[in-house]
């Protein structure tokens, strides 16, 4: 079995933990504007396939560890669509569904082509490669071997391209190979982490800066982005003082950003990420793969030191992460195991990025090929300066990438500005010190004064009145509510299951339960927990495919008084074995039907389908958890480090439950469709939520979790009023409802008779655009 790089490990662990998401999706976007062959495209883009491998490879796992299954070419089904003549206003809807759709990494080859007719003699070509098996140095390598292929089809022939040295499997080895085990004193990996180890000893969790919002405890990811530029005039400039002091442009840009964050949070202690290309060998040069790399830049600097001294620090930090740059950044941080947190980046949380690299240039025979910019929705970090040479005007471009959890938009302006401002003035007098330096007004310090002047966030220096104070500080926190807390939620189950035995409580594909068959069937894996010492405190795992048993489980472990903790039966074993230990629990419910991994020694498997058998009437235990004993335990995915267990207490939830009824109504007539996992926090909602008024709940399988037609077919056959979706998802299925997924691109019947029922949707886990609900609504409405 082939290994991953470690890059591709981080990678595949994201997309394997974190469910569905297009973060890590890397889109370009092409206008052909002439006589364009789309058989001959599409022919060469399957050409592009079968010459790198890299793209058509999936992961797989054997006892949790990922390797990499190249297929042959004649096993893949090519990842193209042509949409065909689509009407101008409908084209960005389009662009979005195609660039937001996330990847299975163990059944999708990392690589999308859609191409959309706009006009009599225009196209637009949308790829998309997943970040697991690209970069942003890809895109040129991939751009040129796609126009070399589309010339030689056109002619009637096929591509002669001299045979790559090397495929990124052989990169992977390789990289495994050279740097060596951590256990090994001498080699490249040990020397270089004892390096990073001393350079990042002590970094402060995060930057100070000026935020219009407090950090969330979970980043959302969220993002929007806003223009910045230099002149052909300042480009100038800064290349000779670059010239001048032996260094680089993107050293001077990095030096600059850190008097700048500086001036604006304060801290002397400033750390910036960079990204570098990591293709360290000419062999890699031709060849689409990941290989960027992250080094962190970490400047001691106070407002006595002059810029030219920042810059000298700069450079001298370059040079030595240069030399230390075969580390793959994911690595370092699990060697140096930082404070973790899910609201922020390890180790810094802004990045500068120099593109100075080949940008992708298509070449096509009587066909006019240019780029265009395409907005992602999303941010991995707090700000990313993106900058890179304009040859054609000699000017700077770029962007700054922001997470929208933070900032609004008119703050990052003002920090562009401030950039810009900062950078006029180094290369004007390198010799100034920090502290004279003048950061324009535009933004503020985190710790609320410009240059010393007292200000509140949010503001660009005017202090608040009393008034105004009150208002943010007191008017718009003041959401205390009285809510009843009677014990465990699952009294709330008991108290409809005694109401309304008959009612259906449970749909799946195939088959309902009621309230009364439900709660006897938990009665009885309540009475088994019991007998075997489950009661408050206790932690019992679920290991169950998704349908009534598992909802049986859950409500079987809380009525004994435990807390249960979600073990997807696809988990990687170690994880899993992990996930026990970390929570204190011997005890793993299963079914015998589902097929996982070994329970580790010491934990008893209880197999709970005999529940089901006993014609025994229960009657509903007595309770024997208190409001703030721990209902469950979710862990967290591991994005950011070690996967974390989060204890919930049932009083909470009781909070949360009467938010959702008094906000949203919910009551015996609704059925909400369930498509989130157990081991993701908004499956509480959906359950307790539906389930503790008397509606009903849809258990979609994992198939049907992943087919939006099986999801629309739901939607059609079964009296769904409540639906919790990622964006991406729904607006697969409206554009199936709609019949609009055709291959056409015309805008017809979709067959479809409607969907009266449904009435609420929760959209969470990704950027929404804005337009979406409501073009969504007008599709449900329509049908």
């Amino acid at each position: 079995m082939i290994p991953l790089s470690y890059a591709q490990q981080r990678m595949w662990f994201i997309n394997r933990f974190e469910g569905p998401s297009s973060t890590y999706n890397i889109p370009l976007l092409l206008r052909f504007t002439g006589a364009l062959d789309t058989a001959a495209l599409r022919t060469a883009f399957h050409d592009v396939m079968v010459r790198h491998e890299v793209l058509r490879t999936v992961f797989g796992e054997v006892d949790g560890e990922p390797f990499q299954r190249i297929l042959d070419p004649a096993e893949v089904e090519l990842p193209w669509k042509d949409w065909g003549r689509v009407a101008p206003d409908r084209v960005p809807g389009v662009i979005s569904s195609v660039t937001s759709s996330w990847f299975d990494l163990s059944d999708d080859v990392p690589l999308r082509g859609s191409l959309v007719q706009s006009g009599d003699e225009e196209f637009l070509l949308v790829l998309v490669i997943h970040h697991i098996a690209g970069d942003g140095g890809s895109l040129a390598p991939l751009a040129r071997d796609l126009s070399v292929a589309y010339r030689a089809r056109v002619a009637g022939g096929e591509p002669e391209w001299p045979e790559l040295p090397v495929q990124y499997a052989d990169y992977a080895l390789w990289q495994r190979e050279l740097l060596g085990d951590e256990s090994d004193p001498n080699s490249v990996l040990s020397v270089q982490t004892a390096y990073w180890r001393e350079e990042l000893a002590g970094v402060s969790r995060s930057l100070s800066l000026p935020m219009d919002r407090p950090r969330p405890a979970v980043a959302s990811f969220r993002g929007g982005a806003v223009g910045i530029g230099l002149s052909s005039d300042l480009r100038a400039r800064v290349e000779a003082l670059a010239r001048a002091r032996g260094v680089t442009v993107s050293m001077v840009f990095q030096a600059a950003l850190v008097v700048l964050l500086h001036r604006l949070g304060g801290d002397d202690d400033v750390t910036v990420g960079s990204p570098i290309a990591g293709r360290t060998d000419e062999a890699l040069n031709d060849l689409v793969g990941f290989f960027v790399n992250t080094w962190v830049l970490r400047v001691d600097v106070t407002a006595e030191r002059s810029f030219e001294w920042v810059l000298e620090r700069v450079r001298q930090k370059a040079l030595a992460a240069y030399d230390h740059q075969d580390v793959p950044f994911e690595r370092l941080v699990e060697l140096l195991r930082p404070e973790r947190s899910t609201a922020h980046h390890p180790l810094f949380q802004v990045v500068l990025a120099w593109q100075n690299n080949v940008p992708p240039e298509l070449d096509l025979p009587g066909v006019t090929v240019s780029m265009e910019p395409v907005p992602t929705g999303s941010a991995k970090f707090d700000l990313f300066f993106n900058l890179a040479p304009d040859e054609t005007t000699g000017s700077v471009v770029g962007e700054i990438e922001y997470a929208t959890d933070l900032f609004d938009r008119s703050t990052v302006e003002g920090i562009a500005a401030c950039f810009v401002r900062v950078v006029e003035q180094v290369v004007a007098d390198p010799q100034a010190t920090v502290g004279a330096i003048d950061v324009p007004a535009d933004a503020q310090r985190a710790d609320g004064s410009i240059d010393g002047t007292a200000a509140q966030p949010g503001t660009t220096g005017t202090p608040l009145d009393a008034d105004e104070r009150r208002k943010i500080l007191v008017e718009w926190n003041d959401t205390a509510r009285e809510f009843p807390c009677p014990g465990p939620i699952h009294l709330l189950f008991e108290e409809q299951a005694e109401r309304r035995p008959d009612a259906v409580a449970l749909r799946w594909a195939g088959g309902t339960m009621t309230y009364g068959e439900l709660n006897q069937r938990a009665n009885r894996i309540a009475r088994d927990l019991k007998e075997r010492g489950v009661g408050p405190q206790t932690v019992v795992g679920i290991g169950i495919r998704r349908g009534p048993d598992m909802i049986a489980a859950v409500f079987g472990v809380l009525k004994a008084g435990g807390a249960y903790l979600p073990l997807e039966p696809s988990l990687p074993a170690e994880r899993v074995a992990g996930m026990l230990a970390d929570a204190g629990s011997a005890m793993v419910l299963s079914t015998s039907d589902t097929e996982h991994w070994a329970v580790p020694d010491g934990v008893e498997l209880v197999e709970v389908d005999g529940a089901e058998a006993s014609p025994v009437s229960l009657p509903d235990p007595e309770p024997v958890a208190g409001p703030d004993d721990t209902a469950y335990i979710i862990f967290t995915s591991g994005s950011t480090g070690k996967p974390k267990g989060v204890e919930v207490t049932h009083r909470p939830v009781h909070n949360l439950l009467n938010w959702c009824y008094r906000t949203f109504g919910f009551g015996p007539e609704d059925v909400g469709l369930c498509v989130t996992s157990l081991g993701f926090d908004l499956s509480v909602f959906d359950i307790f939520g539906l389930l503790g008024c008397g509606g009903g709940l849809y258990i979609a399988d994992a198939t049907q979790q992943r087919d939006p037609q099986l999801l629309l077919d739901v939607l059609l056959t079964e009296p769904i009023t409540f639906w919790d979706s990622v964006p991406t998802t729904l607006n697969q299925v409206a554009s199936l409802l709609s019949g609009d997924s055709g291959d056409s691109g015309d805008s017809g019947d979709s067959g479809y008779e409607g969907t009266d029922g449904l009435r609420l949707v929760f959209l969470s886990g990704d950027y929404t655009p804005l337009s979406l609900p409501g073009e969504v609504r007008a599709v449900f409405t329509r049908a």
